[in-house]
Formats: C-alpha cells, structure tokens, sequence
C-alpha cells in the first residue's frame, strides 16, 4: 500500500489538448489562455480572470498591481496585515514592494486567521489584510468583513490552495479585491505550472494584464484605464508604461487548463467524499487536532496537530515514510521562524502560540480527486499502531 501526496489529474482530453496546441506552431500566450481566462471568470462568477506562469505570480502582479492604480491602494513603508502560516510567495511580494507586514496567529482548528487576534491587530495604520484560505478551508468573511466595517481597508485574498472551495455559497477567491489561484501539479486542477488572479474591477484587470506582459501596451485594449492608444500597431509594439514581468502563460497551460475546468466539480466532489472518511476516522482520536470546516471546504490534504506530548512527530514522519505514506509540514508553519526574515520589514503581534504549536507538531498528508477510502484506513492503521 501506498499513499501519495498527490495524482495527476489528466487523461486523453489534456494529451489531446496538448497536441492541438503543438500543431498550430503557436506556443506562447494565445486564444487558447485567453478561452480558459473567460470560461475561469465565468465559473467562478468573476467580471475578469488573468492568467500567468504560477500562483506565485499570481501573487505578486496582484500586490504589484495595488501599486499602480490611478488611486493606489499601497505604497511602500504600509501596513498589511498576513496569518503567520502561509506559502512563502504569499509574503515575498509584500517585503519585495517594501510593506510592513504585520503576523498575527492561526487558529488551530481552522489554520486560518484567529478572529480575536485579528480585531486587536487592526489599527488605523491598517492598509490591507492578506486573506489565505489555508489547505482548502474558507475564512469567515462574514466576520472578516464586519471587523473592517467604516475603514478603507482592502481585502486580497491568496486562494492558491482553496480552488473551489466556498463561503455562504459563494467561491473563496471573489471575497477581496483581487484573489488569487494556483494550477499546480498537486493542487485542484493541473495546467504544468499556471495561476490565475480574478477581480471585478475593470482598472484593475487592465493593470494586470499589462504587468503580465513586459508592462507594455501591446495586451491592452485600445480603450483602457492606463494609457491613451494609438492605432498605430509599430508604435504599440514596444511601448512600456508600467514596470512590468514576463510572467505569461504559456499557450499549452490554457489548452489544459479548459479541459481540467470541466472537471473541476468532479474533482471537489471527490475530495470532500474524501473528506468524510477522513473526519469519521481521526473526529475522536484525542491525539490529534484536524481541521474544522468554514463553509465548504475543497479540501486541499488533510492535516494532523499532534495534541498527545508523548508523541514525537519525528518519530510518527519516520513512521509515515517506513509506510510508505507521504507526508510535509503544514505548509511553511510558522513562516517567521524561516531564515529570510531578516530582509523583512515586520512585526509579531501578540504572540503566535498556535502557529508555534502547528510549527513543531503539526503534518498533513495529501488528497486526491481518487477515491481514497483504502489509502486513508491505511493511516489509521499505521497511526494507531505508533
């Protein structure tokens, strides 16, 4: 028996796919990413969807972006607020434009943003939170939302590990200004590497699209919220109004990503039918803290908090790997405690005591869009006999 952290999700439709895109000769960004980007926004209820080469990109052209609207949203030297557990391409894009971040602890059932801690770390010097929805699992917007009530701070949401997961109904990455996706090989859906980001606001997708491309003019249309175009194709070849990236897709990812999106419901299914053995297997099983569900979780992996202090998580990973069961940290815990810090500009506030606890206890193993029954009664055997 074998577990693994992840499966591929292809079949013919992506081979075939793949080939299509191979036979036109056109491999750079094309129809076939500008097809995915429309059919993306449509499924998920967005005006527009952007795509690029990562959800890691897909961060920093929406931090990036914030930068350069005609009323910024940040600038360098403010304060954003992030959870101290994340993927460290959350916070990369905020030291790299010269943000304060501001750390405040997990909750441990929900890995997302401890409520209390985040009211008290809200002040008047607040520009923006960093919303992650964390191993599939929703935030409670509602909440959120209520907490910034009469302020002008802006929500951004890192859904990168949540595709398809919801809130009152509605899909996790459509709460904020901008939210964030990640195709992956081991996440929801697999394009190769690819992200996408959605929005509502018009200026916005058309900042977007230009950090996308070089910061040229060339992606936009003639009427936009950045600069004045001329019909003159030479002229707009290479013009450059924004300190741009080349962070474009390619062509192939689009193709691929059109089929995985049909599936995509499927996939969620699956995982949450997943889900349900998992919770009805480890609920009652004192050693260990799982996640609790906020709306409808995608259910990126399952994670395990070890409660009991006699239990050594070394000795359970060594235990895990002899068995032939794939296990990681809970992405990157406590992400302060990471040597690049020290280019940070940040503070902690109040104390990150859960974020601790999952830093030193905490693991998860994976989810698939497979049924998963045996491979997850397998863990259990092997946990129970440790």
């Amino acid at each position: 028996m074998e577990y693994k952290l992840a499966t591929s999700t292809w079949c013919k439709s992506e081979i075939k796919a793949i080939q299509d895109v191979i036979d036109t000769d056109k491999f750079s960004m094309g129809p076939k990413v500008e097809e995915y980007e429309k059919k993306f926004a449509k499924f998920f209820g967005s005006d527009y969807a952007v795509m690029c080469s990562s959800g890691s990109t897909a961060n920093l052209l929406m931090v990036a972006s914030m930068f350069f609207s005609k009323n910024p949203k940040l600038k360098s030297g403010d304060e954003i607020i992030v959870p101290a557990v994340s993927w460290s391409t959350t916070y990369f894009p905020l030291q790299q434009y010269g943000l304060n971040l501001k750390f405040v602890d997990i909750d441990l059932n929900t890995l997302n943003y401890n409520l209390e801690d985040l009211e008290s770390a809200i002040t008047t010097q607040t520009k923006a939170i960093m919303v992650v929805n964390l191993l599939g699992n929703s935030n409670d917007f509602k909440i959120i939302y209520e907490l910034i009530k009469g302020t002008n701070i802006t929500i951004i949401e890192d859904n990168c590990e949540s595709m398809g997961a919801k809130y009152d109904g509605r899909f996790c990455g459509t709460f904020g200004l901008m939210g964030t996706f990640s195709s992956f090989f081991s996440h929801h859906i697999a394009t190769m590497e690819g992200g996408m980001i959605v929005t509502d606001d018009e200026e916005y997708y058309h900042i977007l699209l230009c950090l996308r491309a070089h910061g040229w003019t060339r992606n936009l249309p003639k009427n936009n919220h950045i600069s004045t175009k001329s019909d003159d194709w030479f002229e707009e070849s290479f013009r450059f109004v924004l300190p741009g990236y080349n962070v474009r897709p390619l062509e192939m990812s689009g193709a691929i990503g059109i089929e995985q999106l049909k599936k995509l419901p499927q996939f969620i299914n699956n995982r949450r039918k997943n889900a349900d053995i998992f919770i009805k297997l480890f609920k009652d099983d004192n050693r260990f803290i799982i996640q609790k569900e906020i709306g409808a979780s995608s259910w990126f992996g399952f994670s395990l908090i070890i409660k009991d202090k006699s239990i050594k998580r070394k000795n359970i990973i060594n235990l895990l790997t002899e068995s032939k069961i794939d296990s990681r940290p809970i992405v990157t815990g406590n992400f302060t405690k990471n040597e690049v810090m020290k280019f940070f500009k940040y503070e902690i506030h109040n104390s990150l005591f859960n974020a601790d606890a999952l830093h030193y206890n905490g693991f998860f193993v994976g989810n698939s869009h497979e049924n998963l029954d045996k491979e997850i009664h397998y863990l259990k055997t092997v946990l129970d006999r440790y």
